[in-house]
């Protein structure tokens, strides 16, 4: 199964959730949405697919190697702005105002090119106004969870992740976050689809059920998602 960076905290519980109620275990491949997507498009052998937007799944079910009527928009993700515990910024009182001080002279996004979080981040800092005056400190990761390393291990003094980051075990106790407001960027609607090649259709299938399920839907909100509207099955998001 290949899923996008930002669910590397949550999905493994999800999975651990569903071995427990079924005895099936699930195998996980990590990294940013459009560096699967190519992976995909080049045979790797994924069951399921799961983005950070749902804009890459719908380029697999326009090519031919994806199955539309399994596409599912299971959360909506939310874009933080972190900063480390021993960092003197104010972020309540900044916000993403705090990019601009001189102590921040590294700052880590996901590439946006193939990182939907990286795209984000790139139209939040032009929607503020931001972008040109300090696009020459960034600190470009592979995908969102490279980005949150960075800043975590003192690389860059601030980042630009996902909320799911920022509340897994990993990070919650070494740092804080400011939400970008919703309106700041691109709706980071994220969708999983089954993939055309593979050869257990109907586990995949399963799969996704159980994730459209309260254990995992839960779990999904423990990690900052919030869930989109409902939609039937099968249904191309609009």
């Amino acid at each position: 199964m290949a899923a996008a960076a930002d669910m590397s905290a949550v999905l493994p519980e999800i999975v651990a959730a569903y071995t427990k109620k079924t005895g099936q275990g699930v195998k996980l491949s990590f990294g940013a949405s459009g560096n699967l997507t190519n992976q995909i498009r080049n045979g790797a052998p994924f069951d399921v697919f799961f983005s950070a937007d749902e804009g890459f799944p719908q380029q697999l079910i326009d090519e031919g190697l994806a199955s539309g009527s399994t596409l599912y928009r299971y959360a909506v993700g939310r874009l933080v702005l972190w900063v480390p515990n021993d960092s003197a910024l104010d972020l309540s009182k900044l916000g993403i105002q705090a990019l601009l001080d001189p102590s921040v002279k590294k700052i880590a996004i996901a590439n946006p090119t193939t990182a939907p979080y990286g795209r984000a981040a790139a139209g939040a800092m032009r929607h503020f106004g931001l972008y040109d005056q300090i696009s020459s400190k960034f600190v470009i990761g592979e995908n969102i969870s490279q980005a949150g390393q960075f800043v975590e291990s003192g690389n860059a003094q601030a980042g630009l992740i996902a909320l799911s980051q920022a509340l897994a075990p990993a990070m919650k106790s070494k740092g804080r976050y400011w939400a970008v407001p919703l309106d700041a960027y691109p709706t980071l609607n994220q969708a999983a689809v089954v993939l055309s090649k593979s050869k257990q259709q109907s586990s995949a299938t399963e799969f996704l059920d159980f994730v459209r399920g309260p254990e995992a839907t839960s779990l999904l909100a423990n990690y900052g998602f919030s869930l989109p509207e409902k939609k039937s099955t099968g249904a191309r998001p609009k």
